[in-house]
């Protein structure tokens, strides 16, 4: 490798290795020095121009994730490389179990991963990394705003010798913005890193409970809705070679379509899911590696609206990975998804990349997606809404070139074009305004963008990062009919980020954010952050919607105008 080391990787990638050395568009987000300057793992998610947040709420409440133009479903999101996504419906994705203040990371694989990761990973992949402390701390926050903001947070963490533990929690309550938007967000977070006999270990326990309005959220009504989380993952390395996984989530979801009368239309619905995994790395030489391993899930549904369903499903994958004269790279990998008993997805992948001088990289990929359709897709009714029980798995061939360029020590500046098509995509369609929404198989749609960026570091620990995606999706695929979900991709998306250290251990942070979908008006949003990392006593606060901006991320969900925020944190250990 010629440039600079920098983060290291695990995401997309069938080993570590640093960021620079990566075949594909990725993205690493730390958030070591972020904690005081954002709220939610959710404003890590806007500091990339190629991911679109459509949130129905602030504050990690609920939102979709779209990447590079896909659909909300088309995402997956991993805690610490394992399946966060919900199988009840794609809306829960990001009903992560955990707080900011777990997380050291978030790794974004931008383009098809299915290689990797299975179903869902069409438009691309997040993964939140946990922290493993590096000392014994405990900080205590708490905050207060408009809207009847009110928050409290806190890290405990232990480290002695082999052993270290990190707990946190959380607690955000608002009486809302606007009538029936009220919400409150409970999480609680114990993280276990050990190094034992066998080799590293870690322990994430986790659980959350949000209850909050939601108005407008699924139509023009005084909806309430609640759910609640519970999460265990084990991760255990057999020697160097070898390493063990496994996961349990429970989900529940109690939805009320008019919250002040329950009785017209209520559903509950509980979803447990199980995973494990074995993994397997050869190296083959000095410069070349074989990666192989088998992987289990089960899904299981209780619903007073889809019923009672459950499926079982299992992979394998083999890769191989040569990188040579510090120059050139290749991998190769191919994974088999067999569900239903008799059928199989296919998923190869291909990237390779050469660097032309220490200060340029070219690299491409070509790789396979596919996403199985969720209890929602497959079993909802509603007076409004149908599912469809025949629904063939989505299927997505996505293709990428790019080029890094570092000019010196402190930049780097990348462009990227990208294509994905796909077959048999899943959407609720309908054609004519009285008609119902219907879940539908169609073909033959294609994403074609290009994505730019530019990050570096000034003097006086001042960095910026300027990012640009255009995509462009090919239209007129329904025909006559309508699409509720497809065809509200961002056309243009453009992010700006300033963030600086001054003397004394001032913080202030900047973002701007400017977004034009598909058949509707541009709009652009201001956030500002400043915190004083003091020793012991940090106080902090944001502006965000600074310019108190009219818009809607989903169509028909207002968003809040302008919102501050202020509050202390207290390191006392």
């Amino acid at each position: 490798m010629f440039a600079q080391t920098e983060s290291v990787v695990v995401t997309g990638t069938w080993e570590p290795i640093p960021l620079a050395e990566a075949d594909r568009a990725i993205h690493v987000i730390d958030t070591s020095n972020l904690h005081l300057t954002s709220n939610t793992f959710f404003d890590l998610l806007q500091l990339d121009s190629s991911l679109d947040l459509m949130e129905r709420a602030p504050n990690g409440i609920q939102g979709d994730l779209s990447i590079r133009g896909s659909s909300f479903g088309q995402v997956l999101i991993l805690l610490d490389g394992m399946r966060i996504n919900d199988s009840q419906s794609g809306h829960h994705n990001l009903d992560l179990p955990i707080a900011l203040d777990a997380i050291s990371q978030a790794q974004i694989l931008r383009g098809t991963g299915s290689t990797f990761y299975g179903s869902d990973a069409v438009g691309g992949v997040v993964n939140f990394i946990t922290r493993q402390p590096e000392a014994s701390e405990i900080r205590l926050g708490v905050a207060v705003g408009n809207f009847g903001q009110n928050e409290q947070r806190g890290v405990l963490a232990w480290v002695g010798g082999p052993l270290a533990e990190q707990f946190t929690f959380a607690r955000d309550f608002s009486t809302g913005f606007i009538p029936d938007r009220d919400y409150r967000d409970l999480s609680l977070a114990s993280v276990t890193h050990w190094t034992n006999q066998l080799g590293a270990m870690g322990l994430t326990l986790a659980m959350s409970d949000r209850p909050f309005g939601a108005d407008q959220f699924y139509g023009n009504y005084p909806s309430w809705e609640r759910t609640r989380g519970w999460y265990a993952a084990l991760h255990q390395a057999i020697g160097k070679k070898t390493e063990l996984e496994f996961s349990f989530r429970r989900h529940t979801d109690l939805f009320v379509l008019f919250r002040y009368d329950p009785e017209i239309y209520t559903n509950r619905h509980a979803l447990e899911s199980y995973q494990g995994a074995a993994r397997r790395s050869e190296e083959l030489g000095r410069t070349m590696s074989l990666h192989y391993g088998a992987e289990a899930y089960h899904d299981g549904i209780d619903s007073t609206n889809l019923g009672n369903h459950d499926r079982t499903w299992g992979a394998g994958y083999v890769a191989f990975d040569a990188r040579a004269l510090r120059r050139f790279s290749f991998s190769a990998g191919v994974r088999d998804e067999i569900y239903d008993g008799t059928k199989n997805q296919l998923s190869p992948s291909v990237s390779g990349g050469v660097w032309l001088s220490h200060k340029v990289k070219l690299r491409a990929n070509l790789s396979r997606a596919f996403r199985l359709p969720s209890f929602t897709d497959l079993y909802y009714h509603d007076p409004a809404n149908v599912g469809n029980p025949n629904l063939l798995p989505e299927k997505a061939w996505g293709g990428e070139a790019g080029v890094d360029f570092y000019p010196t020590a402190r930049w780097i500046a990348s462009a990227t074009v990208f294509q994905r098509r796909e077959r048999d995509v899943i959407d609720y369609v309908r054609y004519s305004l009285n008609d119902i929404w219907q879940a539908t198989n169609f073909d033959r749609l294609r994403f074609t963008g290009v994505e730019a960026a530019l990050r570096g570091t000034l003097a006086r620990r001042n960095s910026v990062e300027f990012s640009y995606t255009g995509i462009h999706g090919a239209q007129g695929v329904l025909g006559t009919a309508y699409s509720k979900y497809v065809f509200n991709y961002p056309i243009h998306e453009g992010i700006a980020q300033w963030q600086a250290s001054w003397p004394h251990d001032f913080l202030t942070r900047v973002r701007v954010g400017a977004l034009e979908r598909y058949a509707r008006d541009p709009y652009g949003v201001l956030d500002l952050y400043a915190a004083w990392a003091r020793k012991r006593i940090r106080p902090f606060f944001q502006i965000t919607n600074a310019t108190n901006t009219i818009y809607q991320e989903i169509q028909g969900v207002q968003m809040p105008t302008r919102s501050l925020l202020g509050g202390v944190e207290f390191k006392v250990l």
